[in-house]
């Protein structure tokens, strides 16, 4: 088991102890809201103790156990008790993570990312399709389905910007982190001295609201405008206005979505991206106030956030969140993702306060 996770049970076990003291003191007996209180307290944390101390006292047997592998006579016995111990350790390390942390709904939900370009001009907006590539790399591995919605190309190549959703199980959560500032350093094609340029991108990612009553949105608020598609399409394309604008008057949010031929499926798509992009806001504002991060992993999608810088001349990508520099570039660009991706969950679950956990 990481050693950050048992970093926070050992925590758990003095805080545990420390309780059952103070529920033997005459002063909190004779408290009735107090005792009511740590007594709660005691019980909630009393089954995720108990499965600490179980895997403890396992773990000292697999350790005790494999000392005896030197023994020939009895090495069949030993190998076969080693198996039944690391099934057994593998079972308590699952129910251990599924009590100890916080049940975040939206992470087994569906996404949306916008990726945007920010300074560099034609350079940056290269790098966006370099990144939607990468993404739709990282998604072909897990086996989850890519849909674009809505894109502005470049005349250079790449994309002003672009959203598209990801669809599988498990997407938000493992792509949550991606949200914010994403900085290049390269030598463009057309840079003839051979300088390095610096670019950046912003990456937004939202979970998908299927339940658009779950977001409080009036009609009242929204100015919708429809006007003709641009780009692939053959005919059918400048012919209707099935393309769709919506702007949500309070927030000043604009969506559009050019995407299906029709007005109707465009403004569904649209609605959902809107509801989704509003929701975000509202959960990038209750994570400020939150102690349950004390480093700002979670990026809010703003150009402000500098997540990740990509070095193309020493195939070197650097997240500043966490001081985490990885020489590996062009795997990553090809999709291989969970190298950064990984050290950020668990840096971020290592972030938490006890009275954040176990929610």
């Amino acid at each position: 088991m990481e050693s950050f996770i048992v970093n926070q049970l050992n925590k758990l076990y003095i805080r545990f102890q420390n309780l059952e003291n103070l529920l033997a003191t005459p002063k909190v007996i004779q408290s009735q809201e107090k005792f009511k209180k740590l007594s709660k307290e005691y019980l909630k944390l009393s089954n995720i103790i108990s499965y600490f101390l179980e895997w403890k006292k396992n773990n000292n047997e697999i350790n005790v156990t494999k000392t005896l592998l030197h023994d020939r006579e009895i090495l069949d016995m030993v190998q076969d008790e080693l198996k039944i111990l690391n099934k057994k350790n593998i079972f308590l390390e699952t129910t251990i993570r599924k009590i100890l942390f916080p049940k975040d709904l939206n992470d087994k939900k569906n996404c949306f990312i916008e990726i945007r370009a920010a300074t560099g001009g034609d350079e940056s907006a290269i790098f966006v399709g370099e990144l939607f590539k990468m993404y739709g790399r990282y998604s072909e591995y897990y086996h989850w389905n890519t849909e674009i919605i809505h894109f502005h190309e470049s005349e250079q190549g790449g994309f002003k910007d672009i959203i598209f959703k990801i669809s599988g199980s498990g997407v938000f959560g493992r792509l949550k982190f991606e949200s914010g500032g994403h900085r290049v350093q390269r030598i463009p094609k057309t840079e003839s001295q051979g300088r390095i340029h610096t670019s950046t991108c912003t990456v937004a990612v939202m979970p998908e609201i299927k339940n658009l009553q779950n977001t409080i949105i009036r009609s009242s608020d929204l100015k919708i405008d429809t006007f003709r598609s641009s780009g692939a399409g053959g005919q059918h394309v400048n012919t209707t206005d099935s393309a769709i604008r919506i702007t949500h008057i309070p927030t000043g949010t604009v969506v559009e979505c050019q995407d299906e031929r029709s007005q109707h499926k465009n403004k569904a798509k649209a609605l959902s991206i809107l509801s989704s992009r509003i929701h975000a806001n509202e959960m990038a504002k209750q994570n400020k106030k939150k102690s349950i991060i004390k480093k700002n992993l979670l990026g809010t999608g703003d150009r402000s956030d500098r997540n990740r810088t990509y070095n193309f001349p020493k195939n070197r990508v650097t997240d500043h969140r966490i001081n985490l520099t990885v020489y590996c570039l062009d795997d990553i660009l090809n999709g291989h993702l969970d190298v950064l991706i990984e050290p950020m969950i668990r840096e971020y679950y290592s972030q938490m306060d006890l009275k954040d956990i176990m929610l």
